[in-house]
């Protein structure tokens, strides 16, 4: 699909971003934005959130920011209802935001932390599509591009990590449910798996103790920094951006796909 066609297609449409104050989530909004749409930002970080939305507004596109913890169902509703009477329905959707905490052996964690975790990772998602979906159905279309990780896909392969490896294979699970109930509608649901990309969430694992999550654990995220092998936060949000308005469903997408 062209560059052209997807201005087309998202121009003048309204676009919930997660996440957005910064990294990926931030790159995808700016991007939405250069493609035409209106964008809604959702974080907590209000300071953050506003440099994107100004970034926005100097190359002349629309945005706005929704200041809202993501577990908070009722703010959330209030947000949403405040951006869809600025910029209409919000027929995008996608749903960035994650934590990568708690980490360290299973023994060790805490259910409250546990219980936080997966209230963002997966609760969080799944209770802004249902906010969304109707004004989805009554246009006839809409797309909406949940954030992965490749530890869904070898969750062996980080022990240490069993919280996020398991959240977000729940919200894959969810995403290809959701795309085989929306089969049909002009509704799609996809998966995108970003990459090792180098983001304060990485930053934040290479600066906890080695004793705390485990020695190999750390040593692993320290040596992928060293090597050079992260990516921008700005290439992987075009992989993202070069297919969330094509009509696939039911897919799990990759950076490097």
């Amino acid at each position: 699909m062209s560059a052209s066609t997807t201005d087309d297609v998202l121009r003048d449409r309204a676009a919930l971003v997660t996440g957005a104050g910064r990294g990926i989530g931030r790159c995808i909004a700016v991007g939405l934005a250069k493609m035409g749409a209106h964008v809604a930002l959702l974080a907590r970080s209000e300071n953050e959130l506003g440099e994107t939305v100004a970034e926005i507004q100097a190359n002349g596109g629309i945005a706005t920011a929704i200041v809202s913890d993501i577990r908070d169902a009722d703010g959330l509703r209030r947000g949403i209802d405040r951006v869809r009477a600025e910029l209409g329905p919000l027929v995008v959707l996608v749903n960035n935001a994650a934590v990568v905490a708690p980490l360290g052996p299973t023994e060790a964690l805490d259910a409250t932390e546990v219980a936080a975790a997966v209230a963002v990772n997966i609760v969080a998602p799944i209770t802004l599509s249902t906010m969304l979906l109707p004004g989805m159905a009554a246009t006839g279309w809409g797309r909406i591009a949940n954030i992965s990780s490749g530890i869904a896909a070898t969750p062996a392969s980080s022990p240490g990590m069993t919280v996020y490896a398991a959240s977000k294979a729940a919200l894959e699970a969810h995403t290809l449910n959701l795309a085989a109930e929306l089969d049909g509608s002009g509704i799609t649901a996809n998966v995108y798996r970003p990459g090792a990309v180098d983001t304060a969430m990485q930053q934040w694992i290479r600066d906890q103790p080695a004793e705390r999550i485990g020695t190999a654990l750390h040593d692993r995220f320290v040596a992928m920094h060293a090597s050079g092998g992260l990516i921008n936060p700005e290439r992987s949000a075009r992989s993202l951006l070069d297919r969330i308005v094509g009509p696939q469903t039911g897919q799990i997408w990759s950076v490097d796909d």
